[in-house]
C-alpha cells in the first residue's frame, strides 16, 4: 500500500534521535511497565499532526488498519489522529461516523497507551455516544477488565463534561475508584477536575462523598484548581 509507505517515510523524515532515546523512558517501556516493548521513531506530536492532516483524506480505513497495527508508537498515534480527522469531517454523515466508531472499537488492541487514548477517545467515541444517546458504548468499556478500555471510557466522557453533563463521568469514576493502577487514578482525577471547571459545586458534592476513599493521586488531580485553603482541607481530611 503505497500511501502507508509514504506516511511512514514522512514520519521517518521527522524523527529526532534524542526523542527516540527519550520516549521509551517517558512512556515506560521497560519490563513489567505499562508500555512494555513499545518502539519509537522519535517524532514529536505536532509533527505527527501535520502528517495526519496531509494524508487523512487520501487513506482508506483498510490502509489505516495497516498503519494502526504498527509496532511503532508514532505510526499508531498518527493513524488514530487521522481517524479523528475523518470522524470530524463526516460531521452529520452518521453512516461514515458509525464506520469510524466501529473501526475504533474493532481495533482497541492498538489503542494501548495513555496518549493514544487521551488524544482520540472523547473526540470519536465520546462525541458519538453523546450525540446519539448511546452511553452504553462507553459503559461497556468501563466494565471491561482491560485498563486501557476503562481509561477510554472515563476519558471518553470528556465530551459529556464539555456539554455540561456529569453523571456518566461520576458513574465511571466510582466504578473504578479503587483500580490498582495509577494511570486510572490520574484519569479519574483529571476528569473530575474538568467537571469542576464546568461546575465547581458538582465537584465539591462528589468529593464530599468520596474523597476519603480516593487514592491520593486521584484526589490531588481532582482538587488541583480549587482554592488553596480548600485543597489543604481535603488533603488533610478536614472536610
Amino acid at each position: 500500500m503505497i500511501i502507508v509507505e509514504d506516511i511512514k517515510a514522512a514520519l521517518q523524515d521527522l524523527a529526532i534521535p534524542e526523542k527516540k532515546e527519550f520516549f521509551p523512558r517517558f512512556f515506560k517501556t521497560g519490563e513489567g511497565e505499562y508500555g512494555e516493548g513499545d518502539l519509537f521513531l522519535g517524532v514529536k506530536v505536532p509533527d505527527q499532526r501535520l502528517v495526519a492532516k496531509a494524508f487523512y483524506e487520501k487513506i482508506s480505513l483498510k490502509e489505516l488498519k495497516q498503519l494502526l497495527s504498527s509496532k511503532y508508537h508514532e505510526e499508531r498515534l498518527t493513524a488514530l489522529l487521522m481517524l479523528v480527522l475523518k470522524f470530524e469531517k463526516a460531521k452529520k454523515d452518521k453512516a461514515v461516523q458509525q464506520e469510524v466508531v466501529d473501526f475504533y472499537l474493532n481495533n482497541l488492541e492498538f489503542v494501548n497507551n495513555w496518549d493514544l487514548v487521551d488524544s482520540t477517545c472523547y473526540k470519536i467515541l465520546g462525541r458519538f455516544a453523546f450525540e446519539n444517546d448511546q452511553p452504553e458504548l462507553l459503559r461497556k468499556l468501563s466494565k471491561s477488565d482491560e485498563m486501557w478500555h476503562k481509561r477510554i471510557a472515563v476519558v471518553g466522557t470528556m465530551h459529556y463534561i464539555k456539554k455540561g453533563e456529569f453523571e456518566l463521568t461520576k458513574e465511571f469514576v466510582v466504578r473504578n475508584l479503587k483500580h490498582p493502577h495509577d494511570l486510572m487514578h490520574k484519569a479519574n482525577g483529571w476528569l473530575l477536575r474538568e467537571m469542576g471547571g464546568k461546575d465547581e459545586q458538582e465537584l465539591l458534592d462528589f468529593l464530599n462523598l468520596h474523597y476519603k476513599e480516593m487514592p491520593r493521586t486521584c484526589l490531588r488531580y481532582a482538587i488541583e484548581k480549587l482554592d488553596e485553603n480548600l485543597r489543604q482541607d481535603y488533603l488533610k481530611g478536614n472536610i
